[in-house]
């Protein structure tokens, strides 16, 4: 069968979601396997990291990589940040990635690269599009309490999802055919956790019961509340500036630091972008 090929350029905006943000690699590839060209991606927090890859055309290095982790990795790569605003430094975690992906200037990507950070003094949305690209990425990340703020050119700076968790405005004035929200914070609905099919199962990908954690502790008391102030200004931003389509992943999908369930949450957005994408070509047909 002839794979249809669709020549549209798209600007992706990747939101704010820790592991589930994982889902974005699967966005992403399911774009660029069906023939849309991506000329510019921004993003904040594991957004602005998934971006960050593909614009420096590291995205499936970065996906081998994560697909191979285990619990225990992703423990040992948190490093301990005492007597520190936040628990962990990130330090280590961008060590690694650095040596995986290589560090680039982000104005010498092949693919236009915005990510997002917030100013802690002044509580402004910082947009960073040109510099070392990791530092970037490290400011966009620095989720308060758990990791500390990113000194950056003179500048203190947290997660950019604080203030923008779907990062559309950097793309909005891009020449490019249409513009694409994924977010990763979707509302609890008849889509649970989600497990790739079975072999030999019939019909597509099917989900499970709900596995979830119970709410409980500072940190997941903390991070929480901080989702669901984000989920309100998301909707806000959205609203008032609204993409051409938007591509959502369910809130309930893993754990914020489930990061050893890459192969799942990859797999889930690969198929939100296909039901999203076949949709809209259906309606403009």
């Amino acid at each position: 069968m002839t794979k249809v090929v669709h020549p549209t350029t798209v600007s992706p905006a990747l939101g704010s979601g820790g592991a589930r943000g994982l889902a974005h690699i699967g966005v992403v590839q399911w774009l660029t396997e069906n023939g849309y060209e991506i000329r510019s991606i921004a993003g904040a927090s594991m957004g602005a990291l998934i971006g960050g890859v593909f614009a420096a055309s590291k995205l499936d290095a970065y996906a081998e990589w994560v697909l191979a982790l285990k619990r225990r990795q992703v423990v040992r790569m948190l490093d301990p940040a005492f007597g520190h605003p936040g628990l962990f430094k990130g330090e280590r975690i961008m060590g690694v990635l650095r040596n995986l992906i290589g560090d680039f200037a982000i104005e010498d990507l092949p693919v236009s690269f915005t990510a997002v950070a917030t100013d802690l003094e002044s509580g402004e949305e910082v947009w960073l599009r040109d510099g070392k690209l990791f530092d970037a990425i490290r400011a966009s990340i620095a989720i308060p309490l758990i990791f500390t703020p990113c000194d950056y050119h003179g500048r203190k700076l947290l997660d950019g999802g604080l203030v923008n968790p779907v990062p559309i405005e950097p793309i909005v004035g891009d020449t490019n055919a249409v513009t694409i929200a994924v977010t990763v914070s979707d509302p609890i609905g008849p889509m649970q956790p989600f497990f790739p099919r079975a072999p030999g199962a019939e019909g597509g990908a099917h989900v499970s019961p709900a596995v979830m954690t119970p709410v409980g502790g500072m940190i997941e008391v903390a991070l929480a509340s901080m989702e669901a102030m984000q989920n309100t200004i998301a909707r806000l931003r959205l609203a008032a500036c609204a993409p051409d389509l938007t591509i959502g992943i369910p809130r309930n999908a893993c754990g914020f630091f489930e990061f050893w369930r890459a192969e799942e949450m990859i797999a889930l957005g690969h198929e939100r972008a296909a039901q999203a994408l076949g949709a809209m070509a259906c309606g403009g047909a």
